[in-house]
């Protein structure tokens, strides 16, 4: 029998390498520290536990990039997004799911494998050479004993940044007088209707006093050694987005196009929205509301918002530190680590931001040391999927020197030969069905077939 794959970390990327890997034939074993050591950002020891949002962002296929990552991995077996599937809430156009089903539902499917062996302790160092083909997807919150490890193999500092978690409100506490039920535009989604969001109204001044407490609430200090860890863009804490204008939040989680307050028929000046967040409907997560606040103050100041003048809040938010490699520099084509061939990276230590973006390299590595225990020539997906674009970019497309966590977007897919005669939803949409022609070729699936 041939030798396991060895997979470190029990995340979105480690349980759907684990899934890949096995379902092609390889054994797999798959080590998880959790229920042996915690961390600061996990309640649970499920397997693939979500700690911030629970949401997987737009399942629109033919217009968001995100949406067409998700229906390629669907199409390549992935078990995240059966899971997410199966556990889905209502999010507008959104697939958010009920955190602690999906989790269950990851685990379940792992420790049922037959193929799957499932240890649970801590790797403190780099996996020793003697377990042969590894993939370490031990996520954001790597350990410091094995990111010390990682840096004395590659020579390398680790990358880091902060990534924050957004509040969760009791639904029985929100005042619905004030706050209302809409989904921006009033856009169906794949979890339910027209209607899936709470929305609570600010109006000018209500706006302003806001931000202003925002500004002047009491913050998280950083150790010294945090001090000038960069923060990732695209999950900003609120009161650093407030810093950069009065008007910053109203473009961003607060905007208010596409909703009416029913009260008085008109758009109102600012809004914050809560999205499901268990499929009991009694939590509500605050919609990009990820914050650094001490949590007296988010306590103070988010009860000001109106229709949360009761809340109670279920989590509060909070600020935890990810660490990323420098994978353009550092891993090959192949996910793999130029001087240690046997030893892959995926998930988000891989630089990739977002839980489908991190289960989607999981993937990847999980065919690719498949198939290399099979003999096989592992084939990295064309550049014109999402798949191969998120692969391409982090192992080589990015500049090694300015490298900073991405998410999937259609500017890392390769423009449309004569794209200038094709604009907007036109030009996403070829983009897209060129892409799961593409990935289809790419997974030797007869579509008309399988249809």
């Amino acid at each position: 029998m041939s030798q396991p794959i060895h997979i470190v970390g029990g995340g979105l990327a480690g349980s759907e390498a684990a899934w890949q890997a096995a379902t092609l034939g390889a054994r797999v074993v798959l080590h998880e520290m959790r229920s042996v050591r915690g961390t600061d950002a996990h309640k649970t020891d499920a397997l693939a536990e979500l700690v911030c949002s629970n949401s997987f962002r737009s399942d629109d296929w033919q217009n968001n990039a995100v949406g067409l990552l998700h229906e390629e991995m669907r199409r390549a077996g992935s078990l995240i997004m059966r899971a997410a599937d199966a556990h889905k809430l209502p999010a507008g156009g959104a697939l958010a799911v009920d955190r602690d089903g999906f989790a269950q539902c990851v685990t379940q499917a792992l420790e049922e494998h037959d193929r799957i062996d499932i240890v649970r302790e801590e790797v403190a160092g780099l996996p020793p050479p003697e377990w042969g083909s590894t993939i370490v997807a031990t996520g954001p919150l790597t350990s410091a004993s094995l990111a010390n490890s990682i840096r004395a193999e590659t020579g390398e500092d680790a990358l880091s940044f902060f990534d924050a978690i957004a509040p969760i409100v009791h639904r029985d506490s929100i005042d619905l007088s004030v706050a209302w039920f809409q989904s921006r535009y009033d856009k169906k989604g794949p979890g339910g209707g027209d209607a899936d969001y709470i929305n609570c109204p600010l109006d000018a001044t209500q706006y302003k006093a806001f931000v202003a407490a925002l500004l002047a609430g009491e913050k998280t200090s950083f150790k010294e050694w945090e001090a000038s860890t960069p923060y990732f863009e695209g999950c900003l804490p609120i009161e650093v987005m407030a810093a950069r204008g009065e008007e910053t939040l109203r473009f961003g989680p607060m905007k208010p196009v596409g909703l009416r307050d029913p009260r008085t028929g008109h758009q109102p000046h600012a809004v914050v929205q809560l999205r499901q967040d268990n499929a009991l409907g009694t939590l509500w997560n605050m919609v990009g509301f990820q914050t650094k606040l001490k949590h007296g103050e988010q306590t103070r100041i988010f009860k000001a918002i109106p229709g949360l003048e009761n809340a109670s809040f279920a989590r509060l938010g909070g600020l935890h530190r990810n660490t990323f490699i420098n994978s353009p520099r550092l891993l090959d084509d192949r996910l793999r680590l130029k001087s240690r061939p046997a030893l892959r990276f995926a998930g988000q230590i891989t630089g990739v931001e977002g839980y489908l973006e991190s289960a989607a390299i999981g993937l990847l590595a999980g065919r690719f040391a498949a198939a290399d225990i099979a003999g096989h020539l592992a084939v990295a997906p064309p550049a014109t999927t999402a798949l191969g674009a998120l692969l391409g970019h982090i192992t080589g497309g990015a500049d090694a020197k300015t490298f900073q966590p991405m998410n999937i977007n259609y500017g890392l897919l390769p423009d449309l030969e004569f794209s200038t005669r094709i604009r907007g939803r036109d030009r996403k949409r070829a983009m897209s069905e060129r892409a799961l022609a593409d990935i289809d070729r790419w997974l030797g699936i007869d579509r008309a077939a399988a249809e």
